[in-house]
């Protein structure tokens, strides 16, 4: 599976110049703040924190 880090990047800076804070991104996909917060910052490297990051940057057409 290829690295995350180039999406978690791009997420980040999204969401930091769309003063969007991840506890509230959290809450938008139903998962905990710890869990957007670990994966966005590549601490939880799972399928499921791939698929999150994958969702995130297709909803928000992020590139």
């Amino acid at each position: 599976m290829p690295s995350t880090k180039p999406g978690r990047e791009l997420i980040h800076n999204y969401l930091e110049s769309q003063n969007i804070k991840v506890v509230d991104l959290a809450k938008m996909y139903g998962i905990t703040k710890q869990d957007a917060f670990d994966y966005i910052s590549g601490r939880k490297v799972t399928p499921a924190a791939n698929r999150f990051i994958i969702s995130v940057i297709r909803d928000f057409k992020i590139t």
